[in-house]
């Protein structure tokens, strides 16, 4: 198939580049020229294990062109794909200004007397209601009585940073949402070679699915956290009661995110929790639980702060060892890992960041913007292997498993991921 895709983020990207490696020929749609120039060099714009050796294929194979303006290229295509960004707004509210944005251009640009309709797919995590209360809508005024020139689809995504390409072909399932919830022949095209349960259903349906999915994830990880501290505070093993815990799998089923460690953060969790909370306020639920996640998410990351650095001198050399939200990833948006570097400057320690994977040139966006607002020193805070290694520390402080392939001096040492 000929395949639109709609932002060159994390998810569309990724999209992008395993949809090539299945034969399909992809025009990538986003607004950043410079995204555009080095997916056409055949290198990526963000870091993601495996994605630039997928684009490079794709430029050698003529299976990729990327653009800021794809006129009427998209009547050349069988499906266009929106991948664009859903931030959080003031309220907690996504901003579906993007969303509103793209399908106004889609809609003024494809062929209302199209031979087959065109399958206009969102994978953007949106509010339950949105694609037949504002999608729709925004169709129906452009295209009038030739709404039958596309078919919309909602299919969240569930892909996870560092190994999204192992998630893209090996998902955990696929939910796909159509105005009656039957199934598509487009995506069932697109979907041939993947072996998953595949659930049609309505478009409300499918789009609660991310809420319901991400906002469980959270809970299991503050959870998880404060029974961590308890332990912590009781002289208890946490690594001992996590493991008794885990090995039931047939009440408590998954061990991913049921032990205690790091704080929940990066582009999806807080974001979904923050709308999931004003969507639930909005319709007059009572969601207790979800309403305390993120402040147990904030009081967590200032017990580690206070763990980490309890009886530190405060002219004490610090070590952190990883910065991104994820390991072998780049991705900084929310990653919990750089509220505590700032914390431990804030307080004047002396601080020193190792992230191999973390090139400050190569950030962009959301990503750049957001690191910088933070930690606007940050690329005086990255040192080398060679310098991390030739130096002692008061605290290293390992956030992503990497201190097993180093050689370090420090007089305490700290995993997050295995508080015990």
């Amino acid at each position: 198939m000929k395949i639109a895709i709609y932002g060159l983020g994390y998810v569309g990207l990724t999209a992008a580049g395993c949809l090539t490696k299945e034969g399909h020929w992809v025009l990538g749609v986003d607004v950043s020229e410079d995204k555009i120039r080095q997916i056409a060099e055949g290198t990526s714009p963000i870091k993601e294990p495996g994605l630039a050796e997928l684009l490079q294929q794709a430029v050698t194979n003529n299976l990729i062109k990327c653009t800021s303006n794809p006129g009427n290229l998209i009547n050349e295509c069988d499906m266009a794909i929106v991948c664009v960004g859903t931030p959080s707004g003031p309220d907690g509210a996504h901003n579906m200004s993007y969303i509103a944005e793209v399908s106004r251009q889609i809609a003024h640009a494809v062929d209302p007397d199209r031979k087959d309709p065109l399958t206009v797919v969102f994978r953007s995590t949106i509010r339950p209601g949105t694609i037949e209360e504002l999608i729709l809508p925004i169709f129906r005024s452009v295209l009038d009585s030739k709404i039958n020139a596309v078919e919309l689809v909602y299919n969240p995504e569930f892909l996870r940073e560092a190994v999204a390409i192992n998630d893209f072909f090996n998902p955990p399932k696929i939910v796909i949402g159509t105005f009656d919830g039957k199934p598509c022949a487009n995506m069932d095209k697109m979907n041939q070679n993947l072996k998953a349960p595949v659930f049609y259903t309505r478009y409300r349906e499918a789009e609660f699915t991310k809420f319901v999915d991400n906002t469980f994830h959270a809970v299991k990880v503050s959870f998880a956290n404060e029974i961590g501290r308890v332990c912590l505070q009781l002289g208890i093993s946490a690594q001992k009661v996590h493991e008794i815990f885990v090995s039931d799998t047939k009440l408590n089923i998954s061990p991913y995110y049921l032990r205690p460690g790091g704080p929940f953060g990066g582009s999806c969790l807080p974001k979904d929790v923050r709308a999931l909370q004003y969507i639930s306020s909005d319709a007059g639920a009572h969601t207790h639980l979800i309403d305390s996640l993120l402040r147990s998410n904030e009081a967590h990351k200032h017990y580690l702060f206070e763990y980490c650095l309890k009886g530190v001198p405060k002219d004490a050399h610090i070590l952190m060892l990883g910065l991104a939200f994820k390991y072998d990833s780049d991705d900084l948006r929310e990653s919990p890992k750089v509220d505590l570097a700032r914390k431990i400057l804030v307080s004047g320690y002396r601080l020193s960041i190792y992230d191999p994977a973390l090139k400050p040139r190569d950030l962009i966006g959301q990503n750049l913007g957001y690191v910088y607002s933070q930690l606007p020193n940050l690329e005086k805070l990255l040192v080398s292997q060679s310098q991390i290694e030739q130096d002692r520390f008061a605290v290293v402080i390992d956030t992503n498993g990497s201190a097993k392939t180093l050689k370090l001096t420090y007089d305490k040492f700290i995993d997050i991921n295995a508080l015990a």
